[in-house]
């Protein structure tokens, strides 16, 4: 991923937190040079090397389960984003100065890189399945578990499906947050992002002031 040094973010703790935060991702890797790619959640394990690892499943007739288990290693990309937000030119008062001025887009991305390992077995696939279902459970009232549902049923549904394991080896950051601007720039894209009616461009604004430059 490009990122010059204004929007990178190394720090761990601050990587981890955001994985956590979007778990929903796009799970990219090549066969033969041709790239496949799949949307799915992922769980972080910390505790697993020194980036941690990602935890997922995908269907089993996805032809990217199929890819994975052909048992040649296969290196893959985690790609998680958001918030993300459209800034117009119009927002500058270096537009009225001298005119010199484009759109572009501010936005948060995080790539984790590492070997991708498939699980075809319940011993992986059932604690990660609780392990994701509790995860995402409590933001909804915790009113299902997956004990809730009948064992031969549960049994069924995991043949369906192919558990993966990244280790992660490699996590960029990048925080596109309008930091190479000028500080009355970024005063405008923070005005012009918080009057907007979007809810997510109000994310963007605070992300916007919290990554304003101070050492200018």
């Amino acid at each position: 991923m490009y990122t010059p040094p204004s929007f990178a973010e190394a720090d761990l703790a601050t990587l981890h937190a955001y994985v956590e935060a979007h778990p929903f991702a796009t799970l990219v890797t090549a066969t033969d040079g041709e790239p496949f790619a799949t949307h799915l959640p992922l769980v972080l394990d910390r505790s697993r090397g020194p980036f941690g690892a990602l935890l997922g499943h995908l269907a089993r007739a996805n032809p990217h389960a199929r890819q994975l288990l052909t048992g040649r290693a296969h290196r893959g990309l985690a790609i998680f984003s958001g918030p993300d937000a459209y800034v117009t030119p119009g927002w500058y008062p270096t537009k009225a100065e001298h005119g010199r001025v484009v759109p572009t887009w501010n936005y948060v991305a995080v790539h984790a890189a590492g070997v991708v390992t498939p699980h075809d077995d319940p011993e992986f696939l059932r604690p990660h399945l609780e392990a994701l279902t509790a995860r995402h459970e409590r933001d909804r009232g915790g009113s299902w578990r997956v004990t809730d549902a009948p064992e031969e049923f549960l049994a069924q549904q995991m043949r369906a499906i192919v558990g993966i394991e990244i280790a992660i080896e490699r996590l960029d950051g990048k925080w596109k947050m309008s930091q190479n601007r000028s500080d009355a720039d970024i005063r405008g894209v923070i005005d012009g992002l918080s009057a907007s009616p979007s809810p997510s461009d109000h994310v963007v604004a605070g992300l916007v002031a919290a990554r304003r430059p101070t050492n200018r």
